[in-house]
């Protein structure tokens, strides 16, 4: 089902720029991707969806499509030959089924690069999502309680 879209012009790039939402900027990008790289944005863009259907859109630096919950999930870049899907705190979940490919080095993200004709592994990948937000979510939860300690302490 497509999303009407209402005061967004045929200029490629402009147009995301008067998108008013996250939402709108990223549906901007994908149709002037116009290519794979949109097809597979699109597509990942619908399994972080379906993993977490409470995941929150953003539009960050000079447009890179951004998923949050209670921190940054992921992001989808795209390049002339890959669309890369960069976990934010990628090397700190297990990857079972090895779907990390790219940004490997580093001690914090890892990311996944996904090349024109590849497929998705689709329930490695929202299990992988899946774990980014339970790992969002007990460092958030894990940081709440310090309050709720020093006054249960005190009863």
């Amino acid at each position: 089902m497509k999303k009407a879209t209402t005061g967004v012009n045929k200029t490629g790039s402009k147009e995301a720029k008067g998108a008013s939402s996250a939402s709108q900027h990223i549906d901007a990008r994908i149709r002037e991707l116009g290519d794979w790289r949109g097809e597979m944005l699109a597509r990942i863009r619908t399994l972080i969806k379906q993993a977490d259907p409470e995941v929150v859109e953003e539009w960050k630096w000079r447009g890179v499509p951004v998923w949050e919950h209670d921190g940054i999930i992921c992001t989808g870049e795209t390049y002339k030959a890959v669309v890369k899907m960069t976990f934010a705190k990628g090397a700190s979940l297990a990857d079972p089924s090895g779907l990390f490919n790219s940004s490997l080095e580093g001690n914090t993200r890892r990311a996944i690069d996904f090349h024109e004709g590849d497929k998705i592994d689709e329930k490695a990948l929202k299990a992988l999502i899946r774990e980014a937000v339970a790992l969002n979510t007990s460092k958030r939860a894990a940081a709440r309680p310090v309050g709720d300690r020093k006054k249960s302490s005190s009863a």
